[in-house]
C-alpha cells in the first residue's frame, strides 16, 4: 500500500515514482559527473532555473534552443533508464527521433554504464523538478525536418564504443583520456568539424586533427589543445594547466569567451586528481606541426617602447590603451592581466578570438579558489577598424610572436557580426555599430 501511494503521489507531482529508493552515494557521484559534463551550461537559460533549459545556442544552420532535463513530465520525469541512455549515448529522444549534434552524443557514447546509472540517478533524484516547455529551434526548412538527421547518425555518427584504455597508457593519462574524450567533450569545441557538422576526429586513434582547435563561433576560436608551441600547449606545465582548469587563470594566461563557462560550471569543481589526469593526458598528445618551436623572447620592441619609439604601425594605439595592463615588454601581471609575449590565442592562424577581445573586451570570472575578478573593457567604441587591425598584427609579430597581419576588412567582419560600441558620451550607453 505504501508503494502504490508513494507512485500515486509522485505521478501527481510530475516526479520519479521510485524517489525514495534513490542512493544517496550514487546521487553524489552523478552530480559530480554532471559537474564533469558541464551539462548546466547548455540546459540552462540566464536567470533560468538549474536545467530547466531555454538557452538559445547559435549554430550554422539555426538558433537551437535546450531542453529541460529536469525530472518534471515537461522534463525526463518519464524516462526510463533506457530512454535517458539512448538520449545521451546515442542521440535517440524519447519517441525515437534523432537529437542534434549539438547535444555531443558521438563523445558521451564513450561513457561507462556504471557512470550513466550514476547520471540517471542524480538528474532523477537530485535535480529539483521544473514545469517548463521551452521553444522549438529557429531553423529554417528543410533543415527543420528530423527525420533527415536519422540519415546524419548512421553516416557521420556511428555508434562508439565505451572508453577503454589504450594498451601501456599510464593510468593517470587514461583517466584524463577517458574525461576529455567523454564526459567533458572537449572535442566538440576544441576539434574542427567538416562540412557536414561532425567532429572530423573523435580521439587520438583518428589522427591528429583531434583537438587540433575549431573554426570561429560566435566570434571566438576554441584554441588547439595540442603540443604545438606556437598555438596549442607545448608552452604550458602539467601544473600550469592544472592552476587554469581550476581557477581561470595561470602565470601567464587567463579565461575568456566560452571556456569561463566551462571552468566556472564544471572544471572548478573537479578533484585535483581528476584535473592533473586532464592536464597529463593534453600534455601527452603530440604537436600537429613537427618543426614547431618553443617561442624565444625577443626585446626589439620592448627596447624601442622603453625609449619612446612608437613609430611601428600599431605601437602607439597599443602604448595609450594595451601597456598600462599588459605592459610594453608583452609580459603582462600574473596570474591578473595574460602575458600577450608567447601566448598561443595571440598566434593562432585565425585571429578572430583576439580581434574580438579587443572589440568587445572580456571578463576573469571570479571562481571558489581565485576570487577576483578582472575586467577588460573593450575598445570598439573608440577604435576604428583600421586602428584595431594595427594593433593587433602589432601585438602578433612584437615579443618573438609568430602571428600573420589583421587586415581591416577582418574587423569590419567580425564587428558586423553584432560587437557595439558605446556613443562616446556615455560608456555605459551602448549602441550598434553602424559604419567604419
Amino acid at each position: 500500500m505504501k508503494t502504490f501511494a508513494a507512485t500515486a503521489l509522485a505521478l501527481l507531482l510530475g516526479t520519479p515514482a521510485f524517489a525514495e529508493e534513490a542512493d544517496p552515494a550514487l546521487v553524489a557521484q552523478g552530480e559530480y559527473l554532471a559537474r564533469a559534463g558541464d551539462c548546466v551550461a547548455c540546459h540552462t537559460a540566464k536567470d533560468g532555473k538549474p536545467f530547466a533549459g531555454g538557452l538559445p545556442m547559435e549554430s550554422p544552420i539555426g538558433t537551437l534552443y535546450s531542453t529541460n532535463i529536469t525530472p518534471d513530465k515537461t522534463g525526463i520525469g518519464d524516462y526510463s533508464f533506457e530512454d535517458f541512455d539512448k538520449a545521451v549515448r546515442h542521440g535517440i529522444a524519447k519517441g525515437g527521433g534523432t537529437l542534434y549534434p549539438a547535444m555531443p552524443y558521438p563523445s558521451y557514447a564513450r561513457v561507462s554504464d556504471d557512470d550513466m546509472r550514476a547520471l540517471y540517478a542524480y538528474f532523477m533524484h537530485g535535480v529539483q523538478p521544473v514545469a517548463q516547455d521551452n521553444r522549438d529551434s529557429d531553423i529554417p526548412w528543410p533543415l527543420s525536418m528530423r527525420w533527415p538527421l536519422t540519415i546524419w547518425r548512421w553516416l557521420f555518427a556511428p555508434d562508439v564504443e565505451p572508453f577503454a584504455p589504450l594498451p601501456g597508457q599510464d593510468t593517470v593519462a587514461a583517466r584524463g583520456a577517458y574525461l576529455v574524450e567523454g564526459l567533458g567533450h572537449c572535442g566538440a569545441c576544441h576539434t574542427p568539424r567538416a562540412f557536414s557538422m561532425q567532429e572530423k576526429a573523435l580521439s587520438t586513434a583518428d589522427g591528429d586533427l583531434f583537438l587540433s582547435g575549431s573554426a570561429p563561433l560566435e566570434g571566438w576560436i576554441a584554441k588547439s589543445l595540442r603540443g604545438d608551441h606556437k598555438d596549442g600547449l607545448g608552452g604550458w606545465s602539467e601544473a600550469q594547466l592544472v592552476a587554469f582548469l581550476k581557477t581561470g587563470r595561470s602565470e601567464r594566461s587567463a579565461v575568456f569567451g566560452g571556456m569561463s563557462d566551462v571552468v566556472v560550471h564544471s572544471m572548478q569543481y573537479l578533484r585535483d586528481d581528476d584535473l592533473t589526469a586532464i592536464a597529463r593526458y593534453l600534455k601527452a598528445l603530440p604537436p600537429r606541426n613537427p618543426q614547431d618551436a618553443p617561442h624565444v623572447y625577443d626585446r626589439q620592441v620592448a627596447d624601442a617602447l622603453w625609449k619612446g619609439d612608437d613609430g611601428r604601425p600599431g605601437a602607439a594605439v597599443y602604448v595609450d590603451n594595451c601597456a598600462a595592463c599588459h605592459r610594453t615588454d608583452g609580459q603582462g601581471y600574473a596570474r591578473v592581466f595574460p602575458a600577450l609575449a608567447g601566448n598561443p590565442v595571440v598566434q593562432t592562424e585565425d585571429p578572430t578570438s583576439l580581434i574580438s577581445l579587443v572589440l568587445k573586451g572580456g571578463t576573469l570570472p571570479a571562481t571558489h579558489a581565485a576570487p577576483s575578478s578582472f575586467t577588460m573593457p573593450g575598445f570598439g567604441w573608440r577604435l576604428s577598424d583600421e586602428q584595431v587591425a594595427e594593433v593587433v598584427s602589432f601585438i602578433r609579430s612584437s615579443w618573438g610572436n609568430r602571428g600573420d597581419a589583421v587586415h581591416a576588412k577582418d574587423v569590419a567582419h567580425l564587428r558586423d557580426q553584432g560587437s557595439a560600441r558605446t556613443s562616446g558620451d556615455d560608456l555605459g550607453q551602448v549602441t550598434p555599430h553602424t559604419g567604419g
